[in-house]
């Protein structure tokens, strides 16, 4: 089945408009994205709450596929009609049918995290097999060992060690850190997540890995402490949740903290000075993770 693309520019308060309005029209799929990615001009958005960059970019690029048969002269009429706006200039053009599943796949090859340490999809054969290889496929839940953010925590897991450790993963996404810490000897791990999604797919990658982690909502994590936390968010959140992932540490424990660039350390280091002092452990492309001993 072949498709058909329609593409313009328009402004960012506009553009959750034309999207709306498109997929009521008979568009099959919405894509909002950055005019000037991939150039000079691209203009990264990392969505933190209260963040300036929060919203879409100033001009968003605005792509609706429509299926070949569809009338798009008479959707586009639609649109304009539906929200009282002139139709920008636009590119149509013809899309061919693709094997997207083939082609998703194809970007995600297996990822070596450290000395005897794989991440690997199910499509592929490890690398090292008699390396750790952790089977994990992208799916809706965030963790795929892929971000910066998710590689330093993996690092520091295994660079600095858990052996033996009750570990806990703090907006847990795929999984993948609270599976990684059993695989590499951890006594427990677990992870929470506000989105119920995401505890499936942990619950499931679990069970693929073979190990066993308890992951749960917020409100069902029970009161206790841990030897290790890791959170892998977004500055805002961790400094918003600092008393609350602190008191989840006990006396003498480890914490690490990425989702953080460089220009927010500072402001999440003291965020926790009352019961750590946070350093930079390592930084990838931007982003840096911190990490503390609790005092006791």
């Amino acid at each position: 089945m072949s498709f058909v693309a329609v593409r313009f520019d328009v402004g960012a308060a506009q553009a959750a408009r034309w999207a709306d309005a498109l997929l009521v029209a008979g568009a099959l799929a919405v894509d909002l994205s950055d005019p000037g990615a991939g150039t000079s001009a691209e203009m990264p958005l990392y969505g933190e709450p209260d963040a300036a960059d929060a919203g879409l970019w100033p001009t968003s690029r605005v792509d609706a596929t429509f299926a070949a048969d569809a009338d798009v002269d008479a959707a586009l009429r639609a649109v304009t009609h539906a929200t009282d706006l002139p139709l920008p200039a636009y590119e149509r053009r013809p899309v061919a049918a693709r094997d997207w599943v083939r082609e998703t796949q194809a970007q995600f090859a297996p990822i070596r995290v450290g000395e005897g340490f794989w991440i690997v999809p199910s499509w592929c054969a490890p690398p090292e097999p008699a390396a750790i290889n952790l089977a994990l496929d992208p799916g809706l839940a965030f963790g795929t060992g892929s971000h910066p953010t998710t590689r330093l925590c993996l690092a520091w897991l295994i660079e600095t060690g858990v052996r033996g450790a009750d570990v806990l993963d703090y907006g847990c996404g795929s999984g993948i850190l609270a599976i990684a810490a059993m695989k590499l000897g951890a006594g427990r791990a677990g992870g929470v997540d506000v989105d119920p999604q995401a505890i499936r797919a942990s619950d499931d990658n679990a069970r693929a890995n073979g190990v066993t982690a308890h992951f749960c909502l917020p409100d069902a994590l029970d009161a206790g402490v841990h030897d290790v936390v890791v959170a892998n968010i977004l500055a805002n959140p961790l400094i918003l949740l600092a008393p609350a992932l602190s008191a989840r540490v006990r006396g003498g424990g480890r914490i690490a903290l990425s989702g953080i660039l460089d220009a927010q350390a500072e402001g999440v280091a003291d965020a926790y000075a009352p019961w750590f002092t946070l350093a930079p452990w390592r930084r990838d492309d931007g982003w840096v993770i911190l990490a503390g001993v609790r005092r006791t």
